[in-house]
């Protein structure tokens, strides 16, 4: 039960920080055929994608109990199993599937990796202090 209350703190706290996102960042700054440069996707898509995983990731084990939070495995799985699996979905419901040796999906890899970290990092800072 423990996990689940997690993932669906995780789960509500992506997918609206995500819907900010999409409203505000690229409805008003892209074209509808995406960005132009990596420096454009850097800034327009994948930094603030960095933000919402890491937001998503923290609150996620910020709700994670006490006595399953001692185990890193299960505490790791909490916080970081709903961005995983929304990575996943997106890369399997884009029409054309990137190239595993893409840029866009290294960026994505590293921008999950990078966000969930972070939000680990936030949560023991917070947990200890």
């Amino acid at each position: 039960m423990a996990l689940a209350r997690s993932w669906a703190v995780g789960l509500v706290v992506l997918v609206l920080t995500e819907r900010v996102l999409t409203s505000l960042v690229r409805t008003y700054l892209t074209d509808p055929e995406g960005v132009g440069s990596f420096g454009a996707a850097l800034t327009l898509v994948h930094l603030p994608d960095l933000v919402c995983v890491t937001l998503a990731s923290w609150a996620a084990a910020r709700v994670h109990p006490e006595p399953v939070r001692r185990d890193p495995v299960r505490h790791a799985a909490a916080a970081c199993a709903v961005p995983a699996a929304a990575l996943a979905l997106a890369l399997a419901l884009r029409p054309h599937s990137p190239a595993p040796a893409g840029t866009a999906l290294w960026m994505s890899t590293a921008v999950l990796l990078a966000g969930c970290a972070a939000g680990l990092l936030l949560d023991k800072l917070v947990w200890t202090s």
